[in-house]
């Protein structure tokens, strides 16, 4: 029984260094090869800051964009590939060196414009109304075109039922509500307003009688 124990003993002994210089190893690695990333994008032709631009580290998941003046900060490994993109410019791509002393990396990085040049298009008016309602009467339209606007039709419908029999929600509720608290300190101290002889009133009556406003759905 003591001479397995005195092996364990001896063999705990030669462990123990050796896990702590691991540890160590692992942990002046992890010093040494994380930074913070400093920057600021700039516009190559103006030199402005350029907003909200996406900063993406490489296959790993992870980024910022910039502040509204074109700064950034992120925490990146050496000999990582960050890539910047921003509407209108040309992506960007740099890699961190590895051979950087310090865990600090400031960088001022330019952006190209982006041209994209679109094919011309020309709009040429009919010479006269009745060439053009001839024109559009005779216009051959897809099958898929009606069945299109069809289902717009479908979905508007559906939308105007849902918007009559939903509860409202936090906002519309609000704003019924400031509406009607409105409306009464309009007429506070004297009789509400009567649109019995109102013309615009009743414009408005028989519009919505038209329309069928009033229908039951």
């Amino acid at each position: 029984m003591f001479k397995k124990n005195y092996f364990l003993i001896i063999f705990v002994v030669f462990l123990i260094p050796n896990i702590s210089k691991a540890q160590t190893n692992i942990i002046n690695f992890n010093n040494d090869s994380v930074l913070q990333l400093y920057g600021v994008i700039l516009s190559a032709d103006s030199l402005k800051g350029v907003s909200f631009c996406t900063i993406i580290v490489e296959n790993k998941g992870r980024g910022t964009i910039s502040n509204k003046d074109g700064v950034f900060s992120i925490a990146v490994f050496k000999g990582d590939n960050i890539i910047f993109t921003s509407i209108g410019y040309k992506l960007k791509k740099i890699t961190i060196p590895k051979n950087l002393k310090g865990n600090d990396y400031n960088i001022i990085q330019l952006m190209i414009n982006d041209t994209t040049y679109l094919a011309a298009t020309i709009l040429r008016p009919r010479p006269t109304r009745e060439q053009f309602e001839r024109d559009f009467v005779n216009n051959n339209v897809k099958d898929d075109l009606y069945e299109t606007a069809r289902k717009n039709i479908i979905r508007d419908k559906n939308n105007r039922f849902l918007f009559n029999y939903l509860p409202k929600d936090g906002g519309e509720a609000y704003n019924i509500t400031t509406r009607e608290t409105a409306a009464k300190f309009y007429s506070q101290g004297q009789l509400p307003p009567n649109n019995l002889f109102n013309p615009f009133a009743w414009a408005d009556f028989i519009q919505a009688w038209k329309r069928g406003d009033f229908k039951k759905n």
